[in-house]
């Protein structure tokens, strides 16, 4: 299954050993983000660091799992789906999961309840994308 990977899921991974954290390194789903969601962690390293007993050797050891489990899609690959997102994005914030969803044709993973108030973009929570397997 292919899906855009929001930080909501990473921050989660990071925080504990969760479902989101089983599925990220499982290998079963092949994973995209955009490049951005690195500088989001490195801005939230110190809060999620406080909400787990993590070191930060740990931290950025999980962060370099990560980096090399997922697509990484540059920015700049983006420009042409952005205000296509800007419409259907429901949190402005998130549009750059939805240019990346319509840049590849397919679902978002996010626990943000918000993102399904759209019907562009097929958004799943971690219990859904369990079930389907």
């Amino acid at each position: 299954m292919d899906l855009i990977v929001d930080a909501n899921i990473l921050f989660a991974a990071l925080i504990k050993n969760s479902f989101s954290h089983q599925l990220l390194f499982s290998g079963k789903l092949h994973l995209y983000t955009s490049e951005f969601i690195f500088r989001e962690l490195e801005k939230h390293k110190d809060e999620l660091l406080k909400k787990t007993s993590r070191t930060v050797e740990d931290f950025y050891r999980v962060l370099a799992i990560f980096e090399r489990r997922v697509i990484i899609v540059p920015l700049e690959e983006l420009v042409e789906f952005v205000q296509e997102a800007e419409k259907i994005s429901p949190d402005p914030d998130d549009m750059i999961y939805f240019a990346l969803a319509l840049k590849l044709n397919c679902a978002i993973w996010s626990e943000d309840k918000k993102l399904k108030k759209q019907d562009q973009v097929k958004v799943y929570n971690t219990t859904e994308i369990l079930n389907c397997k």
